[in-house]
């Protein structure tokens, strides 16, 4: 019977187990959008995480951008320094995963003495963080975002400002 106490207090301590963790926070980074998660294009992206509700971005584009609802987030026309450049974003999921194993201990324990569980299924702990993915193209389809790329610095200016100005901006 004490060695059962001692499971339990030290399963009540050490009962979650993180099973997947989304990527800390950070301001930006560029990286090759499919090596982040595996959904986003395979190319060079500015990523940043969006805290704010679903649809938001959209909206936000939609607004600034004035496009009515037709093609948001897709070849989106931007102008920086009297140059056309075009930019879409993706976003996606990235959920912390934990795994309760207190909860799944006393459910054995209970079906074990053939009484009925009562966290039913409730083992595992979910909560979602937003990424969001932007790629930016000039007009020879070039990603803007490489390395090589001669208008690099004054596209990724443009897209933190642009983060800022979201970030920083009310519910539309």
């Amino acid at each position: 019977m004490k060695k059962l106490y001692l499971v339990v207090l030290f399963t009540s301590f050490f009962s979650c187990i993180s099973l997947r963790k989304a990527p800390e926070y950070f301001t930006y980074k560029l990286e090759v959008a499919k090596k982040f998660k595996r959904q986003f294009p395979k190319e060079i992206a500015y990523i940043f995480e969006d805290p704010k509700a679903a649809n938001q971005f959209y909206q936000y584009i939609d607004k600034k951008y004035r496009l009515n609802d037709s093609n948001v987030g897709i070849n989106v026309p931007i102008v920086i320094d009297n140059k056309t450049f075009y930019f879409t974003y993706y976003e996606a999921e990235i959920p912390d995963k934990k795994l309760n194993l207190l909860g799944l201990a006393i459910d054995t324990a209970r079906a074990a003495n053939d009484k009925d569980p009562i966290f039913t299924n409730g083992y595992v702990k979910r909560q979602g963080h937003w990424f969001l993915a932007l790629t930016v193209y000039d007009e020879k389809d070039n990603n803007c975002l490489n390395k090589t790329n001669s208008d690099r610095k004054i596209v990724l200016d443009y897209l933190k400002l642009l983060q800022n100005e979201y970030l920083n901006s009310h519910s539309l």
